[in-house]
C-alpha cells in the first residue's frame, strides 16, 4: 500500500526514522563494546567478531535504511539485505556470545520489511542459531547452555510479540494515511463543488438582477419608442411626454447598471423608502399605487425582493396584457408580513395551463431566498394578479 506523497511527512514511522537510526547505532556500539570487553574467548577471536560487525554500518546506511523507508519495502531486496546481515552477524555471534545483543537491532527490520511468516523465520534464525553454533563450538557447561538457550527462546518470543506490534502499527499508519488521503481528496472535491455551486448561484443571481432591471428597462424603452412613433403625427405633446419618460427610464437603467456592478442596493431604494421607490416605479409604468398598513423600515433583503418582484410583475403585465391596460400596485404592511400585489385588467390567462417562463421562475426563486411565497391568480378575460408575501420582523421590533 503506497501512502500518497503529500502525506509522507504525516506518516508516523517516516517522521520518527531518525530515532530508529539512533537506536540502531547505539545497539551496534554497545554490542561492539561488549564483544571487545568480555573475558572469553581470547583477543584474536574477539577482534575477529568485532570486525565482522563493522560492515553492518555501511550495509545498513547504503542498503537497509533506504529499503526500510520504502513504502512498501521491496521484499526481494529485503531478503537480500537480511541474508547479507546474517552472513556477518551469525559467525560473530557464534564466536562471541555477547554479539547476540545485536539481535535487538536486527529483528525489527525483519518485521518491517517482510511478511509475517518470513519475518518469524528470520527472527528464529537470528535468535536461536547463534546459541546452537556457540554451544557446538565452545562446548560450555550445561548450565551455560541452558541459560543461554532460555535467553534466546525468551528473546525470540519477545521478538515475535514486538514484531507483531510493529506490523499492527505500520498497518494502522498506512490505513490512517489512506483515510487522510481520501478525506483530503474529499475536502478538495467539496471545495471545488462549493466553488462551482457558488459560481452557479452567483450567475443565477446576476441573471435575475439583469432580467429584473436592465432587461425590463430596455423592454420599457422599446415600448415607449413604439408609442412615440405612433404619436409623432397625431399627438406631439403625448409623444414628448413619452420621450421624457424614455429619458428617465434610460437614466434609471444606467443607475441600475452601476448599482449592479457595485453590488449596491437598487437605484430606486437609494436613500428612499420602499413606498417612494414603488411610486417612482408606478409613474414610469403609468400604474397606480395603494399603500396600506403602518409603513416602517424593513430589512434591506425584504425591500429589495419586494421592489424586484414588482418590477417583474409590471414588466409581465406590459408585455402580455398590453400597454394600454390599467395596472394597479398594492403594498400592504402587516404585523409580521409584507405583501406586494400587481393586478392588471388585461386579457388574463389560466396559470395552471401555462408553463412558467424565466420571469415567474426567477420571481419565485427570489422570494424563496427570504422565506417568501408567490401566488398568481388569473382567468381568461379577467386580468392577472401576482402577489408576493414576505416574512418581516414584527411591528415594533428592531430591524
Amino acid at each position: 500500500m503506497r501512502i500518497p506523497s503529500g502525506l509522507v511527512g504525516a506518516y508516523t514511522w517516516d517522521r520518527s526514522f531518525r530515532l530508529w537510526d539512533t537506536y540502531f547505532a547505539l545497539i551496534w556500539l554497545a554490542t561492539s563494546v561488549f564483544v571487545l570487553g568480555t573475558d572469553f574467548p581470547g583477543w584474536p577471536v574477539r577482534v575477529t567478531a568485532a570486525a565482522l560487525l563493522v560492515p553492518l554500518i555501511p550495509l545498513y546506511v547504503v542498503v537497509g535504511r533506504p529499503l526500510l523507508r520504502g513504502d512498501p519495502p521491496d521484499e526481494r531486496r529485503a531478503l537480500g539485505f537480511l541474508a547479507a546481515t546474517m552472513a556477518l552477524f551469525l559467525p560473530s555471534a557464534v564466536l562471541v556470545g555477547e554479539t547476540r545483543l545485536m539481535t535487538f537491532a536486527l529483528v525489527p527490520p525483519c518485521f518491517m520489511s517482510l511478511r509475517v511468516p518470513w519475518a518469524l523465520a528470520a527472527s528464529a534464525v537470528i535468535n536461536l542459531v547463534p546459541v546452537a553454533g556457540w554451544a557446538l563450538l565452545w562446548w560450555p557447561s550445561d548450565q551455560d547452555v541452558f541459560f543461554n538457550g532460555m535467553f534466546a527462546l525468551v528473546t525470540f518470543v519477545f521478538s515475535a510479540a514486538l514484531g507483531s506490534w510493529i506490523i499492527r502499527i505500520i498497518e494502522q499508519s498506512q490505513e490512517r494515511a489512506e483515510l487522510i488521503a481520501e478525506l483530503d481528496a474529499s475536502r478538495h472535491e467539496v471545495s471545488r463543488l462549493s466553488a462551482a455551486h457558488g459560481a452557479l448561484a452567483e450567475r443565477e443571481r446576476m441573471a435575475r438582477e439583469i432580467h429584473d432591471t436592465l432587461a425590463q428597462g430596455f423592454t420599457s424603452l422599446l415600448m415607449l419608442v413604439q408609442a412615440v412613433e405612433a404619436e409623432l403625427e397625431c399627438d406631439v405633446p403625448q409623444a414628448r411626454r413619452h420621450l421624457a419618460l424614455m429619458d428617465e427610464t434610460a437614466r434609471q437603467n444606467l443607475a441600475e447598471a452601476r448599482a449592479l456592478v457595485a453590488g449596491a442596493a437598487p437605484a430606486d431604494l437609494d436613500g428612499a423608502s420602499l413606498p417612494d421607490a414603488l411610486r417612482r416605479l408606478a409613474a414610469r409604468h403609468e400604474a397606480t399605487l395603494e399603500v396600506t398598513g403602518p409603513v416602517r423600515a424593513l430589512p434591506a433583503g425584504a425591500e429589495v425582493v419586494a421592489l424586484r418582484s414588482c418590477q417583474e410583475a409590471l414588466s409581465n403585465a406590459r408585455k402580455h396584457a398590453g400597454s394600454s391596460v390599467s395596472v394597479g400596485i398594492s403594498l400592504a404592511y402587516a404585523d409580521e408580513s409584507l405583501s406586494v400585489s400587481v393586478r392588471d385588467h388585461g386579457r388574463g390567462f389560466d396559470p395552471s395551463c401555462v408553463t412558467e417562463g424565466y420571469g415567474l421562475a426567477g420571481l419565485r426563486a427570489r422570494a424563496a431566498e427570504v422565506g417568501g411565497a408567490v401566488s398568481v391568480r388569473g382567468a381568461p378575460g379577467h386580468g392577472t394578479t401576482v402577489t408576493v408575501r414576505l416574512p418581516v420582523p414584527p411591528l415594533g421590533s428592531a430591524t
